[in-house]
């Protein structure tokens, strides 16, 4: 049975689905526990928009696009405040009137964070253990097989790293089911690739450390002053997060994707070229069959028509087929957080959703 030590997940990650409505306001989570997130994540769904992104380490101003490759921007009127249950906004992009948002949500540490210093490059870290999450920022060396540390106390599952400051540099990401030196490019379409030389030079991260490569992506000092980097990472907590790969059927009857928990939000990849990272989450949609979904590399409106998959009581149920996650023998990763989970510490089950 999946016990955890999370029985109640929206402690720690909460989506939030909200009607814009151009003046400045305050949002409050709707989760059974109170969340006051250092990850915000809002997306645009009525019409096309950009992601952005904002984290309490580098400041509630300090926007970044998730499908764009342009450092970080001081955005005063999108989000406001980091709120003990939720965030505030002000009046543009954000909020704008009568447009429909979401808002995924992480919790780190209320923003107080630590100096590591035990690997070559000194790093800034804010960190849940009991969630998995570190928000991490260093500046890059430029030199290959430098490392950071890092504080989950276990070793990363995810990594999603981006120049916030000097070049403007791709979204990368590193995903335990694809490889030491592999990665994806969270702002395309594209492969899988492979570049030691540039992102963690053939070196899995370990424990305690994540091994960098010398490219622009992850660790540039050619500028000057050089580049300055975010990175986000994650550990699998049973019954709370599962980051794992599955292959497709091309079938209605699609694959199983056993997570332990009932899921309220997942990001797809297809590791092959061409196909987006599909998103879906139990706000926008709140019963099964799921059908509305954003893509992590545009700016487009949600779709919301079509039939894709159901959350149930333990994992993930695919109803349809799509390159984007379900074409037959092709190759997907995911990652995953929960509602609630399938057994809790006490042993009680999860009801199916």
């Amino acid at each position: 049975m999946a016990y955890t030590t999370i029985d109640d997940p929206s402690a720690h990650f909460q989506t939030m689905a909200y009607t814009g409505n151009a003046s400045v306001r305050s949002l409050t989570n709707d989760g059974n526990s109170d969340l006051q997130p250092d990850l915000v994540w809002i997306k645009k769904r009525s019409a096309t928009g950009n992601h952005q992104a904002y984290d309490s380490t580098r400041g509630v101003t300090a926007g970044i696009y998730p499908h764009l490759d342009n450092v970080e921007e001081t955005l005063s009127n999108r989000v406001t405040s980091f709120d003990s249950d939720g965030f505030s906004t002000a009046n543009e992009d954000a909020n704008n009137d009568g447009a429909t948002y979401v808002a995924w949500q992480w919790k780190a540490n209320g923003g107080t964070t630590a100096s590591l210093s035990a690997g070559d490059i000194t790093a800034t870290s804010q960190v849940n253990t009991t969630a998995g999450f570190n928000i991490l920022t260093y500046t890059g060396s430029g030199t290959i097989d430098d490392t950071i540390e890092h504080a989950l106390g276990a070793v990363p599952d995810v990594m999603i790293f981006k120049s916030v400051s000097g070049s403007d540099e791709a979204w990368i990401v590193w995903h335990s089911a694809i490889g030491d030196n592999g990665y994806l490019i969270l702002n395309t379409t594209a492969a899988k690739g492979s570049a030691a030389t540039w992102f963690l030079n053939d070196t899995a991260p370990t424990s305690t450390r994540i091994t960098l490569g010398n490219g622009g992506t992850t660790n540039d000092a050619s500028l000057s002053p050089p580049n300055t980097y975010i990175c986000y990472a994650w550990t699998e907590i049973q019954g709370y997060s599962k980051f794992g790969g599955y292959t497709g059927n091309g079938n209605a009857d699609g694959p199983f994707i056993y997570t332990g928990f009932k899921p309220a939000w997942i990001m797809i990849k297809n590791l092959a070229s061409g196909e987006s990272w599909e998103m879906w989450d139990n706000a926008r949609d709140p019963h099964n069959v799921l059908k509305k979904r954003l893509k992590a590399d545009t700016n487009g409106a949600e779709h919301a028509t079509g039939t894709f998959m159901d959350f149930v009581s333990n994992g993930v149920k695919h109803r349809n087929y799509s390159g984007g996650y379900n074409n037959s023998g092709e190759s997907y990763i995911y990652m995953a957080f929960a509602e609630q989970p399938f057994v809790t510490s006490g042993g009680v089950p999860c009801t199916a959703k």
